[in-house]
């Protein structure tokens, strides 16, 4: 196989040195050059050609997004951005997500750098590998329309809770479904895989730019109508019901499916729920994560709804739930918010036969 190129573009020395050694150990990949700035990135770019671009999201001279609007426009190519873990870190990471960037990957922290890096080579590894799939110019075709808001006129759902999971290219996914939602939607978990750092940044540009309420879940939080609750990173997000109403319930044990948050632990909890009439969404994502969870749900007679391969970034987790028929519906990324809100209004539960209704 022709390794994957790759251009390294981080003002750190150390950086540079340890990616570069990272991704020269993987057979399928070879570093072709490293760069400063995107200055020196750009002449780079023309003179090696490379597959991957991975980005230092903060650098001198050119901030990171300015460079990937420019790139994007001028030579459009896959990149995975390399983001630190702070607030301005993860603001900067999801602009760059929304500009055009496939994924992103946090930084080991300095203290780490000379350490044990096994978790994070092998994240490295799935991501450039990943990237190198994606055409970029397709990439505004995944993404749902600006249509308008879809009207819901139940006024009152009690016991009914949507659930969305989601992983690489989700949170832009939530995104679009969320802008879709009503004010007055049935309440929505949320559970994207994201570093503890970004959740909250991640759920505050939700709530600034959709018409529900969105938050960042905390524990005991009670679950309303008209607002979304987002798991934080580093914690699973379950949903239990005490005194009454439905609850958040966030817990630290172990990562399933090598994730926490994980998509299985929140649909296994709505599952045990009884009285509860749950309609869950299995969005982009790289793995199998919600897939069984979604299976549960499904069998319990709640409704399923995937998001199809055509608009998938990439069809691991919903393309997993469709492998063992976990799924009741598929539906194009514009169309998820009509068609689980459509589901509610007319009680849709589990269906015997999956179908298709993307548009």
């Amino acid at each position: 196989m022709t390794p994957i190129r790759v251009l390294i573009v981080d003002d750190s020395k150390l950086v540079q040195q340890i990616l570069t050694e990272i991704l020269n150990q993987h057979p399928q990949i070879e570093v072709v050059g490293v760069a400063e700035d995107p200055f020196e990135a750009r002449d780079m770019i023309k003179q090696l050609k490379p597959d991957v671009l991975t980005l230092d999201v903060e650098m001198p001279r050119m901030d990171g997004i300015t460079f990937l609007k420019n790139l994007m426009r001028l030579h459009p190519m896959p990149v995975v951005m390399l983001s630190t873990l702070t607030q301005k870190g993860a603001d900067t990471t999801l602009e760059a997500l929304d500009r055009g960037a496939v994924d992103y990957i946090a930084k080991p922290k300095s203290e780490h750098l000379m350490g044990n890096l096994s978790a994070f080579n092998s994240a490295l590894y799935n991501k450039v590998k990943f990237a190198a799939t994606v055409d970029v110019r397709s990439l505004k075709s995944k993404r749902a329309s600006d249509a308008g808001v879809v009207k819901f006129t139940k006024a009152v759902c009690p016991d009914t809770i949507i659930a969305i999971g989601a992983s690489t290219g989700g949170t832009e996914a939530i995104r679009d479904v969320l802008l879709k939602m009503p004010s007055n939607s049935p309440p929505v978990v949320i559970t994207q895989h994201i570093p503890e750092s970004f959740s909250k940044r991640f759920a505050q540009r939700l709530n600034s730019q959709c018409n529900m309420t969105v938050h960042e879940a905390t524990d005991e939080q009670v679950i309303e109508q008209g607002h979304a609750y987002v798991a934080p990173g580093g914690k699973h997000l379950k949903v239990i019901y005490r005194g009454g109403r439905y609850r958040c319930r966030l817990c630290d044990s172990q990562p399933v499916n090598r994730h926490k948050p994980s998509v299985d632990v929140m649909f296994d909890s709505l599952a045990m729920l009884p009285g509860v009439k749950v309609y869950s969404a299995l969005l982009t994502g790289m793995g199998a994560d919600g897939a069984k969870g979604m299976l549960a749900l499904k069998e319990k007679g709640h409704y399923s709804l995937i998001q199809d391969k055509r608009t998938s970034l990439i069809w691991g987790m919903p393309g997993s739930a469709f492998e063992i028929n976990a799924h009741c519906e598929q539906s194009s990324l514009d169309n998820i918010a009509h068609t689980l809100l459509n589901s509610i209004t007319h009680g849709t539960r589990s269906l015997t036969r999956s179908r298709n209704v993307t548009v």
